[in-house]
């Protein structure tokens, strides 16, 4: 029988299942698994492909007829703010977003179930309980962080910190920050939080160096993940590579 090794990856592709984002559709994917020693420097190039992780699974959409998942990822360093982002941005003026080491938590997790249940109850995550959440933060053999995002607005002392409003699971790569997954207190949506994540990942990378923010796919008519699309400029993944959209022209050339 033939041994592969560890850092040897090997795909797979699922069965068709219902879209969860474009109705009378299938999806189906290829997946491959992160482990081993260099599992980093995997994720790193099949990102670079259009891959996404989850926990220690790399995986990306494989549909027979079908080619709307765009991987997009927003060029930091040429990003700026338009007035709607600004507003956003005067909106959230009293959160502070901390990186941490990716430790789950009772209060992450208390953020979590609260945003599922009130925006995706139908939805494949539905049922994670704190141990699913638990093994979704920490199930990760490449360089994670968690993210948390507080209200400021509380008396300072050493050991004070405002309540949790916000938190996003981000791998750090060679090449920018790739949101894995990110939630907040439905009670917020006013603040657009999910908006200012982005925004705040964005300057992170640009602190950090890293020209890319990585926000997954993108998909045109998808009330669920056409947002991306707004984040401008950035480049979407085609057969030919990544291409370069902007304001001005939001077709990829």
């Amino acid at each position: 029988m033939t041994q592969h090794s560890r850092d040897t990856p090997q795909f797979y592709l699922t069965a068709p299942s219902p879209c969860p984002y474009l109705p009378d559709r299938s999806e189906r994917k290829v997946f491959t698994h992160l482990v081993g020693e260099k599992a980093g420097d995997l994720n790193d190039l099949l990102t670079h492909g259009g891959f996404r992780r989850s926990q220690s699974i790399a995986y990306r959409p494989a549909c027979d007829q079908c080619r709307a998942c765009v991987s997009v990822r927003v060029i930091a360093d040429e990003f700026r703010l338009s007035r709607n982002f600004r507003k956003v941005m005067a909106r959230n003026a009293d959160i502070d977003g901390t990186m941490r080491a990716a430790v789950p938590t009772s209060e992450q997790y208390s953020i979590f179930r609260a945003y599922l249940d009130q925006r995706h109850r139908h939805g494949g995550m539905a049922d994670m309980t704190v141990l699913d959440y638990a093994m979704m933060v920490e199930d990760s053999h490449v360089e994670t962080r968690i993210i948390e995002y507080r209200r400021s607005d509380v008396d300072s002392g050493i050991d004070a910190r405002g309540d949790l409003v916000g938190v996003a699971l981000t791998d750090v790569l060679s090449d920018g920050l790739s949101m894995v997954y990110s939630f907040f207190e439905p009670s917020e949506q006013h603040r657009s939080l999910g908006t200012f994540m982005i925004l705040d990942h964005i300057s992170r990378a640009r602190q950090l160096g890293l020209p890319y923010v990585y926000l997954g796919y993108w998909i045109e008519g998808s009330r669920k993940m056409d947002y991306k699309g707004r984040f401008l400029p950035q480049q979407r993944l085609a057969p030919t590579g990544w291409l370069r959209v902007d304001e001005d022209n939001r077709s990829m050339s």
